[in-house]
């Protein structure tokens, strides 16, 4: 029990600071706020229709991803141990790959930022979003491309739970989840409120965009560690 909650706790909040996520989310808000200028109330539903639309999808992206490691863990059934150490250095190496953005940024980078190919596609669709409702089913297109650069902890996560049946690890996923979104409903209130303008965020995530892919990369790397040791 409390080696689940420091594995999910840990990729969960590695993942929950990736700017990429952030991003598309004060996209969604400046596209409702386009559409309807200084009705907040929009921003809050809205806000919290997409978070809510990617949270459903992430938790079905989960159970997919857990089926896939126990079908995968019925042909190799006495190398359970291998997979489970390839998923602490594949969380090493994600944490290494954030930690290099650090010291070496560049837009788009493999496996820790959205590509910059899909780009433009995510700014089009979210454009069409003028409600609540909108923003609820454009929520689950969008979180397709979220996948490259949001993925990897919740694939280490997912394989980790796969060993304890869908069913049980469904509360564990949904942690996650909650973990993952957090800092976008803090951010939906920090804009309805009036504490900062969607610009603001925005400009606070640009300046801050190293910092969060090493914050990102340490956590990363420290879970994949003890989980390559058997601490947890």
């Amino acid at each position: 029990m409390l080696e689940n909650f420091l594995r999910i706790t840990g990729l969960a909040l590695a993942d929950s600071v990736n700017p990429c996520a952030i991003a598309v989310l004060t996209m969604v808000l400046v596209s409702i706020l386009i559409e309807n200028p200084g009705k907040r109330k929009n921003v809050l539903l809205a806000g919290f229709a997409f978070i809510t639309s990617v949270f459903i999808g992430y938790l079905v992206y989960g159970t997919i991803i857990i089926q896939f490691f126990k079908v995968f863990a019925e042909f190799l059934r006495h190398s359970s141990i291998y997979v489970y150490k390839g998923l602490a250095i594949l969380a090493m190496v994600l944490g290494g790959l954030n930690i290099k953005d650090y010291f070496f940024y560049k837009k788009g980078s493999f496996a820790t930022e959205m590509p910059l190919f899909m780009r433009p596609k995510v700014k089009k669709i979210i454009k069409d979003i003028t409600s609540p409702k909108g923003a609820f089913t454009i929520g689950f297109i969008v979180t397709l491309f979220l996948l490259p650069c949001t993925m990897g902890p919740y694939i280490i996560a997912s394989g980790l739970l796969a060993e304890i049946g869908t069913l049980a690890a469904i509360p564990w996923l949904m942690y996650y989840n909650l973990l993952f979104v957090l800092p976008m409903i803090i951010i939906v209130l920090i804009v309805y409120f009036g504490f900062k303008k969607v610009d603001e965020v925005s400009g606070w995530k640009e300046r801050n965009i190293k910092r969060l892919h090493l914050v990102a990369g340490i956590l990363l790397f420290l879970v994949g560690v003890a989980l390559l040791n058997g601490w947890i």
